[in-house]
């Protein structure tokens, strides 16, 4: 995907559409209400696409999972989704028939630092568990089978679950070198390979910056001729999650939409989940103070990074990305690259790496941090300008007094 710095930054501001809309009425609730219902019973009638070992229930305790661990999942997946506190129930039904929906993931031009995130946690998390109970047809990185295998169970899929599976993708696709990426013993491109599974596919979820806008394989010169998901497949849904890596909150957030729903979710200009990417990482994020207020990070390991001020001036780029990074967090919901110090590299939006991934501001930013020391100045220069008059006016007052003593005093001598 090609797009300038200046043409981005434009679309940021004057595009409503990046921002969601929460202010749908009663009315859109009940009937979205009785809708889910419906889907969920449909499903619910269904087989489970494998039979699995164990019922969900048994699956949290083997996780170390309590009820209650689940119920705050269910809680704060609803808030995400953007859903009124009534739907919790239907969340919580959706989890535990998740096994009904087939999934094919493949891996492209990528790191596959997408799945790496999924499966190097500290302790398994609800959207872990979550992901584990999907019916995962296919993921080369952690399946059994390999070579003709490999390839005899992804034909099996793709003509078993035709035009009922969703098909992930990780990693960027080389139009540009297409022997770049080859796969199996009856090698496809890697445009091929994805064209092919998103024709037989109900949606397309491209994972990760890579997959969503091509990410770093795409960064300059872009030998491979690196592109995004969306600039292959036509004429299917995509539904891009950047980041790097995508947090794994919102991967189970689309799946849980499409479960209680059957569509995909309300996506912004570029292909992303409002649910996620309606929010502009600069407006939640905890140092949005000290910007206001002109309190900046100037050099590493000065007061001001001492004190969490903003960093801004150190490159971050928190007021050009849409992200829900500042509110999900990463690593169970304790921290974010933010929280820990380093600036935000827009790793949400489009050609990052060349764009944002820097250590310096954007030059002719439609953003500026205040002059001098920003609202804090102008409350300063405001109370001094209070002290000065109150100074005034005390020394008017004092000065008025002694004239007006004077006066009384030079009138009683004249009576007497």
């Amino acid at each position: 995907m090609n797009i300038t710095d200046r043409e981005h930054l434009r679309a940021l501001f004057t595009k409503p559409t990046n921002y969601i809309n929460t202010n749908r009425g009663d009315a859109y609730y009940r009937e979205l209400y009785k809708k889910m219902e419906k889907r969920l019973t449909e499903l619910r009638a269904q087989k489970p696409v494998r039979e699995a070992e164990m019922k969900f229930e048994e699956y949290l305790k083997v996780w170390e999972l309590t009820r209650r661990d689940f119920l705050k999942w269910v809680s704060a997946t609803t808030a995400m989704l953007m859903l009124p506190p009534q739907f919790e129930p239907l969340v919580a039904q959706a989890a535990e028939v998740m096994n009904r929906i087939p999934i094919i993931w493949i891996n492209i031009q990528d790191c596959a630092g997408n799945t790496e995130a999924l499966l190097r946690s500290y302790s398994p998390t609800v959207d872990e568990l979550i992901l584990e109970y999907l019916s995962v047809e296919y993921h080369e990185v952690i399946m059994a089978a390999a070579g003709d295998q490999a390839e005899q169970n992804l034909e099996k899929a793709v003509k078993d679950f035709d035009g009922k599976y969703l098909l992930f993708v990780e990693g960027s696709i080389p139009v540009g070198m297409p022997e770049a990426f080859t796969i199996g013993r009856h090698p496809k491109t890697g445009v091929e390979h994805v064209k092919h599974l998103a024709e037989h596919a109900v949606a397309v979820i491209a994972v990760g910056s890579c997959a969503a806008f091509g990410g770093v394989p795409a960064a300059h010169p872009n030998p491979t001729g690196a592109v995004g998901v969306m600039d292959v497949v036509k004429g299917k849904p995509v539904i891009n999650i950047p980041a790097c890596p995508a947090n794994p909150a919102n991967i189970t957030g689309v799946v849980i939409h499409y479960i209680l729903t059957g569509e995909i979710p309300e996506l912004d200009s570029l292909l992303r989940p409002k649910f996620a990417f309606g929010y502009r990482i600069h407006d939640n994020c905890e140092r949005r103070a000290h910007f206001d207020a002109g309190e900046f990070v100037e050099e590493w390991g000065d007061f001001g990074a001492k004190n969490n001020f903003c960093l801004y001036k150190m490159g971050c780029k928190g007021p050009f990305t849409f992200n829900n990074c500042s509110i999900v967090r990463y690593n169970e919901g304790t921290n974010w690259p933010i929280g820990v110090g380093r600036g935000c590299i827009g790793c949400s939006e489009p050609n990052f790496w060349d764009v944002y991934a820097t250590e310096r501001p954007i030059a002719d930013s439609p953003i500026q941090p205040p002059a001098g020391r920003g609202v804090e100045s102008t409350v300063d220069q405001f109370g001094l300008g209070v002290l000065t008059a109150t100074a005034v006016g005390i020394g008017i007052h004092a000065v008025a007094s002694a004239l007006a003593g004077k006066k009384d005093k030079e009138e009683n001598k004249e009576e007497v």
